[in-house]
């Protein structure tokens, strides 16, 4: 039993007038804690989230299509790539390899590097981190399937094997080659 004192200057046992102002001041003071939340049903909603949906075709206006657009030829010859091509015999070797400019005329490389976007890849501003993503997911993939696969047979010791080194050599291709197609977008 707890005595609360009242504004009498004599002290009742009043549990039930106790436990009333108890309930009363944890519901006041639930307005001034730092923890209360408060509903979001009575907020007004974003203006954001009050805007619709544009039905309308044609280019976007953002941020990202008024930049200059990129000059991928002008960039390669900036960064003289060419001559470090030549410098480092990569055309020498490609020949030895049967890759010639005949070579790549009567396979039609060029044709179907243009079917499939390369050069509009490589201008994209959003191939270089694409890329990235692509590295970071092969590269994590051949150690989480040597942990994840048993090594009870042979089998499974191959496939480790090969996703491992699949992973690590496409995981490096596409990490190169993301740092390539950023270098050349990169403006002066």
């Amino acid at each position: 039993m707890t005595i609360c004192s009242s504004s009498s200057s004599r002290a009742v046992p009043a549990i039930n007038n106790c436990t009333k102002r108890k309930n009363a001041r944890t519901h006041n003071s639930a307005a001034f804690t730092p923890l209360f939340i408060r509903s979001m049903a009575a907020q007004k909603p974003l203006p954001s989230a009050t805007k619709t949906v544009s039905s309308r075709k044609g280019p976007r206006s953002s941020s990202l299509t008024t930049s200059s657009p990129i000059k991928l030829l002008t960039r390669v010859e900036q960064l003289k790539l060419l001559t470090k091509a030549e410098k480092a015999g990569l055309l020498s070797a490609a020949e030895k390899l049967g890759l010639s400019l005949s070579t790549i005329e009567k396979l039609g490389l060029l044709s179907k590097a243009e079917e499939i976007g390369v050069l509009s890849a490589a201008t994209d501003p959003g191939t270089p981190g694409a890329l990235l993503s692509l590295s970071l997911v092969l590269l994590l993939s051949g150690p989480s399937c040597v942990y994840l696969v048993p090594e009870d047979y042979p089998w499974q010791i191959a496939l480790q094997v090969v996703v491992a080194l699949l992973s690590i050599l496409g995981g490096s291709a596409a990490l190169a080659t993301s740092n390539f197609v950023s270098n050349l977008q990169k403006s002066n």
